[in-house]
């Protein structure tokens, strides 16, 4: 099967079993989901939400998260992994982010990456949640899922993945298309003990047909 045409079926599949697909983050603004994304790294987005509604009622601006001690976030944070680097990212992210541009939240990845803490995957979800542009963040779920079905071939990292992504899906479904494998990732093609019997990608799924002698 050409590659154009496994997109096509993939992209096929996930409109019908997920029309709807959204960040699983919650957030009221751009700041909140930028403080949650730079939490999520390497941590779960359940637990993310249970230490964000704390940590941004104490500081829910960057004026006032901007002004204290990482320490002191570090109290709020401090079940999530690696707590006093991202405390610190934290601070640094939002003295930065008043510093450059006034307290918002830019649009652009390359202005996003200037902030502490915002590497590019990060700077793709602000970019495409917050403002719907064609950005795709590539985490491990979506480096993982790819390279199973088959979308990417022989990447070796996530921009690479994210080149080979983004050269076959339409511009209006990158955002959505994010989501996508990051769900599926989560929740069906997981890491250890992917659950094929649910998925209904198997007939066209490299990794199913390697494994499975179809």
């Amino acid at each position: 099967m050409r590659r154009k045409e496994l997109f096509e079926k993939v992209i096929e599949y996930f409109e019908k079993e997920m029309p709807i697909a959204e960040t699983e983050l919650e957030y009221a603004n751009p700041f909140e989901l930028l403080v949650a994304v730079i939490l999520s790294a390497q941590c779960t987005d359940k637990r993310v939400n249970q230490i964000t509604p704390e940590l941004l009622e104490r500081f829910p601006t960057p004026q006032k998260m901007a002004d204290v001690d990482p320490m002191e976030v570090f109290e709020y944070i401090k079940s999530c992994s690696y707590p006093n680097n991202k405390a610190k990212h934290l601070v640094g992210m939002s003295k930065k982010l008043l510093e450059l541009y006034s307290g918002v939240v830019p649009s652009e990845v390359d202005e996003l990456q200037k902030l502490p803490g915002v590497g590019r995957k990060t700077a793709n979800v602000i970019a495409s949640v917050v403002y719907n542009k064609p950005t795709l963040a590539v985490d491990t779920h979506v480096f993982r899922v790819a390279a199973r079905i088959g979308l990417s071939v022989n990447a070796k990292n996530p921009l690479a993945t994210e080149n080979q992504l983004m050269e076959y899906i339409p511009q209006h479904l990158v955002a959505k298309a994010h989501h996508w494998l990051i769900l599926h990732g989560r929740y069906t093609c997981v890491a250890r003990k992917p659950k094929c019997v649910k998925c209904g990608l198997t007939q066209i799924c490299k990794f199913y047909r390697e494994n499975n002698d179809i």
